[in-house]
């Protein structure tokens, strides 16, 4: 196998969950291949580079092995070798995300009445 197409390879490493929103993802910016921004039908090699956005998380992952198999987590992390900077990068975010609360952790469902006119005296 000489190319594979970027959005099937994403799915097969489970950095998303269908193949559809990895899809989206390259198509939308969220995943660069080489530092450049591509379509989902381009074909990576062993060897690119990706920069990949998914939410909260960002990796930067070389390719090692081209699979179009979407198999197990432990055979999915095979596909591919994470740089340094990118697990550092990533431990940091989630070491300060433990001692940050969410704004909206107070709030379950819809405002009532007291909570919007709260809302309202103070500005939203």
């Amino acid at each position: 196998m000489s190319g594979l197409r970027v959005d099937k390879w994403l799915w097969a490493a489970r950095f998303f969950k269908t193949r559809s929103l990895a899809s989206d993802a390259v198509s939308g910016g969220k995943v660069k291949v080489n530092g450049a921004t591509t379509k989902p039908a381009r074909d990576i090699k062993i060897g690119d580079r990706l920069d990949i956005a998914n939410s909260e998380t960002r990796w930067e992952v070389s390719v090692l092995v081209l699979s179009d198999k979407r198999g197990p987590a432990p055979e999915a992390r095979l596909l591919y070798e994470e740089t340094q900077e990118s697990i550092s990068a990533r431990e940091a975010a989630r070491t300060s995300r433990q001692f940050i609360q969410d704004p909206a952790a107070d709030i379950h469902g819809r405002p009532t009445k007291r909570d919007r006119r709260q809302m309202d005296r103070y500005g939203r």
